[in-house]
């Protein structure tokens, strides 16, 4: 028991329609009554897969006294509830997937080999310090660790030009982020701020990291959300592809 980050239901927002249910990989979550209702505290992580997933922004992550998450205890709530049970860390990101892809055909000349564009270092945002020089009037890039990987392009379309820092959301410790990312926003005037993100839920708190750091930090610095899918494809927040 103890002060953590935990989902907060606002039931005069809440219209019932039942999206955070299917969102809340943990269970923690029931439509009762006619309205979203967080059934135990102990079956919410507290990173807010829900949020973005609620018509109304009914839900908020607030902090106060709580029982710890016990993924053990959610684990096997959703196997009695019958809901889809996720693999080790009770996350959708950890589903195990294969990915099919059109083969080179033999003998096919391969595509020139692309140059890094990365012109930073270092790039976790962990370890990179406010007062880094590179950072000054930049036009930053806030990419999930999983990003570069899944999207081919990342190099030449989003990485050229910027300097970039990386997290995950769901495996670093984040409890100092908001306040890192603030300090970078405010003492270095950044001119705008591109968050690049996976689909899956958790990889949303990356977002309010930065909605969160930029309200800290006092500036109207620009945030451009872009979503990386696991098949490769990458959408801005107004759905076009890129």
């Amino acid at each position: 028991m103890g002060v953590r980050k935990i989902v907060k239901i606002d039931e005069e927002k809440c219209n019932g329609c039942g999206e955070c249910v299917t969102s809340c990989v943990e269970g923690a979550i029931k439509i009762i009554d006619g309205k979203a209702r967080l059934v135990s505290d102990s079956y919410c992580d507290g990173l807010g897969a829900c949020l973005g997933h609620c018509p109304q922004d009914a839900i908020t992550v607030e902090e106060r006294d709580a029982v710890d998450f016990d993924e053990k205890a959610a684990m096997q709530h959703m196997a009695q509830s019958g809901k889809p049970q996720p693999q080790a860390c009770g996350c959708p990101s950890s589903q195990a997937r294969t990915i099919h892809r059109e083969k080179q055909e033999s003998g096919a000349t391969p595509s020139a080999e692309q140059q890094s564009c990365l012109a930073t270092w270092p790039v976790q945002l962990k370890l990179v310090s406010p007062n880094a020089p590179f950072l000054k009037d930049s036009h930053l890039l806030l990419a999930a660790d999983c990003v570069p990987f899944a999207y081919a392009n990342f190099h030449g379309k989003m990485l050229q030009g910027r300097p970039v820092v990386i997290a995950c959301p769901k495996l670093d410790d984040i409890s100092d982020y908001v306040q890192k990312l603030s300090d970078i926003i405010r003492l270095n005037g950044v001119k705008s701020l591109t968050v690049v993100r996976m689909e899956v839920p958790c990889c949303s708190g990356l977002v309010r990291i930065a909605q969160a750091a930029a309200a800290m930090s006092g500036t109207n610095v620009p945030i451009k959300e872009i979503t990386v899918m696991i098949n490769g494809d990458a959408f801005d927040n107004f759905g076009s592809q890129i």
